[in-house]
């Protein structure tokens, strides 16, 4: 089978090849003035503000936006689909599809199937693009002190910071999965028969059962957070000893295919399962 692209898409591939291109000679040249200790001493390092007692991450409150935005136009866009799809309508209905089989097969409850479904493809293309952002896109790398005040920016040094990379964007989605579950579950069975479920199969078992369903917002999380904030730092050692140059296309490809999509799809499986064994 023969890939063909369009003319808009053939100057999209050359643009970023020559973009990644340009990096990595900028970044040679940078790097080369840095110490190895230096650089390395940053990984794992955020930038955060202390507001109102409260610490926040600039770049993934921006990064996260500006997914959100695209998604947004991307939405409007294809808000009306045409009787012959576009390559864009075409795929976007495969992951609507995929999805909507999915959630109809795993809910028991044919009421939910509607907003389970609209939870899980939101939580798939945010975390998708999310990653694909964080793992493929060079961008913006903010240097910090042991204060948190900004030291140095560098351009094109480093991907831009996924929102998925911080376990606060994570958890927040976990919790509201978690919260979303039991409200359904209170709406089909009644408060009385949800309240049983706790009791279930014995009395006794009512702290085993709501330790299970607090460690159940922490493993989601953390499952996602685990691998995109450590498959950031593994391809930014990787970029760096292998001179910024054509290798980052290779290592930025790989985790976005194998993992950010991969765990994309397995937060959002995740949470259909969760609502699903409310709703059982």
């Amino acid at each position: 089978m023969k890939v063909r692209f369009t003319r808009r898409e053939k100057i999209f591939l050359v643009i970023l090849l020559v973009a990644c291109t340009v990096s990595a000679f900028l970044n040679i040249r940078e790097h080369k003035k840095i110490p190895r200790e230096e650089v390395f001493g940053n990984l794992g390092k955020r930038w955060v503000v202390e507001i109102g007692g409260f610490r926040l991450n600039p770049m993934t409150i921006f990064v996260g936006l500006g997914v959100a935005i695209l998604l947004v136009i991307v939405a409007y866009k294809f808000r009306r689909f045409e009787l012959i799809p576009s390559r864009g309508q075409a795929f976007l209905e495969s992951i609507l599809e995929t999805f909507y089989e999915i959630v109809d097969d795993a809910i028991p409850d044919k009421r939910f199937v509607k907003p389970t479904f609209a939870i899980a493809t939101t939580l798939f293309l945010f975390i998708a693009v999310s990653n694909i952002v964080g793992g493929a896109v060079p961008g913006i790398n903010v240097l910090t002190d042991e204060n948190g005040a900004i030291r140095k920016v560098q351009l094109f040094s480093n991907l831009w910071p996924a929102p998925t990379a911080d376990w606060n964007t994570n958890l927040t989605y976990a919790l509201f999965v978690l919260i979303v579950s039991h409200a359904f579950a209170i709406k089909s069975k009644g408060f009385k028969e949800w309240l049983k479920g706790w009791f279930q199969p014995s009395p006794i078992m009512l702290p085993l059962n709501v330790i299970g369903e607090l460690a159940k917002p922490i493993s989601h999380s953390l499952r996602l957070f685990g691998n995109i904030a450590g498959g950031a730092i593994l391809v930014y050692i990787l970029t760096y000893m292998t001179g910024y140059f054509f290798a980052p296309l290779i290592f930025w490809g790989f985790f976005v295919i194998f993992v950010g999509l991969i765990q994309a799809f397995v937060f959002s499986i995740l949470a259909v399962a969760y609502i699903s064994s409310q709703l059982s």
